[in-house]
């Protein structure tokens, strides 16, 4: 996903080509501060397809954001987790939630995703 011009290397922009995604953000928000699994990643974000989270998971995995380990047992066991790259970003998802929580209240909306102040802090 590229949102400025080929030749450019803008900041911004390379943070969006790595977490701009549909899902992207809230599968690093509700990892920040622990390992999980495929199906608890799925219970934590409903609205996503099992096709379009593994999409996403394999894109924050490409990205270098997300480490995937695969145990040897059966059944496959599979846990996602953040790299240091991706728990370097925490201020910033802090700081999306907090504007954006700002600017709904600010036009009279609530909050109301899977993501709470609580996960991150």
């Amino acid at each position: 996903m590229k949102h400025g011009c080929n030749d450019c290397n803008c900041p911004v922009d390379a943070t969006l080509d790595m977490v701009g995604g549909k899902y992207k953000s809230l599968i690093l928000w509700h990892l920040l501060d622990t390992t999980l699994r495929f199906g608890e990643l799925r219970k934590r974000i409903p609205q996503a397809t099992p096709k379009m989270l593994t999409q996403q998971l394999r894109e924050l995995e490409e990205a270098t954001l997300v480490v995937r380990t695969v145990y040897p047992v059966v059944p496959p066991k599979v846990e996602y987790a953040l790299s240091d790259l991706g728990r370097s970003i925490k201020p910033i998802l802090e700081a999306m939630f907090d504007w954006g929580a700002e600017y709904l209240k600010a036009n009279g909306k609530e909050s109301n995703c899977s993501m709470t102040a609580r996960s991150a802090r």
